[in-house]
């Protein structure tokens, strides 16, 4: 299964740094990072709160355009490793400028530069989802929509929403993604990774996505399974973080074996993966130990990803046949 091409759905660039990185980073800058590592150099967090606490202090390093054209380079590089041939990360003009147009057309050129080089010299294929920061509150999603709509294009494709989702509700942001909606971008939303099966009946009805990121609370509600499943919402799972951070206990309770035998599309992701302690080929040998998927049920899934990027036609036509099987 190793040898089959992967798609990614769910990556947040940021949360993707690899931690050598950001303490090289760190050092270039005279940054004190005191709390973010462990002893062993890996992200330190004990709960989704701690986790968010260290993901904002490890990203404060990450200053200028050209930090984030480097974080795009060693990003891609350690996915291409994993068999990666499409990703699509979460960018954020709250990272990237504040929110400030100009500041943030820098920042997507330098990352655009660098996956454009990624592309050439691995093959890996990167689009750019925009996405709001829902504990940043309404208010503050609306200038970041202005951000993805004024860049939309061949690299920015999407449009999303990620934070605490203990904050207000999806409807809160609906002006925010008829913005982005109406700039052509694609539309997903984080829901039902802590906000329960309700968060994801609000993404689907007030929001309109046509992807969501996690879902996996959906089950909680078989109304909305089958919802899900009649409407071909696509869940962007990552069973990894969803175990990691405590939304299943272990990976034997994880509901998306389930929820692909109830004809729910899933994909399969790693959300954070340094903070996770994962890649994406430990989450499909997992998924194999754990729920018995062989090769047929890895390439569907990817299949399924595919189908569902936020990118052009000629791209995903591209995607596909690179996950043929090699015999036919």
């Amino acid at each position: 299964m190793t040898g089959i091409p992967k798609v990614e759905l769910h990556l947040h660039l940021e949360g993707a740094a690899p931690p050598a990185f950001i303490r090289g980073l760190a050092q270039e800058k005279g940054v004190n990072l005191d709390g973010v590592f462990n002893e062993d150099g890996t992200y330190r967090f004990e709960d989704f709160v701690g986790f968010l606490r260290t993901y904002e202090a490890a990203t404060a390093v990450l200053t200028g355009p050209e930090e984030f054209r480097r974080l795009t380079e060693a990003v891609l590089e350690q996915s291409a490793a994993e068999g990666v041939i499409y990703t699509e990360a979460f960018i954020s003009p709250n990272f990237c400028g504040g929110g400030d147009l100009g500041a943030w057309k820098e920042y997507v050129a330098a990352m655009k530069e660098a996956a454009d080089a990624a592309e050439r010299d691995s093959g890996i294929i990167m689009r750019g989802v925009v996405t709001c920061i829902r504990h940043e509150g309404p208010d503050a999603a609306k200038p970041d929509a202005l951000c993805a709509a004024e860049t939309m294009g061949d690299f920015v494709t999407g449009w999303g929403m990620g934070g605490d989702e203990s904050v207000g509700t999806q409807g809160d942001y609906a002006y925010s993604f008829d913005m982005a909606r109406e700039a052509g971008l694609r539309l997903t939303t984080h829901a039902g990774e802590w906000g329960g099966a309700a968060s994801v009946w609000q993404a689907v009805r007030d929001l309109r996505v046509e992807r969501i990121g996690h879902g996996v609370q959906c089950i909680e509600d078989p109304a909305l399974v089958g919802h899900l499943a009649e409407h071909g919402i696509v869940l962007e799972v990552c069973p990894g973080s969803n175990v990691a951070l405590g939304v299943f206990p272990e990976w034997s309770k994880h509901p998306i074996e389930t929820l692909r035998g109830k004809g729910v599309r899933v994909t399969v992701s790693t959300d954070d993966p340094p903070f996770f302690h994962t890649t994406l080929r430990r989450e499909y040998d997992m998924l194999a130990d754990t729920f018995g998927w062989d090769e047929e049920v890895v390439r569907a899934v990817n299949i399924d990803a595919a189908k569902a990027a936020f990118c052009d036609d000629a791209t995903r036509e591209k995607l596909l046949k690179k996950l043929e099987p090699q015999d036919a």
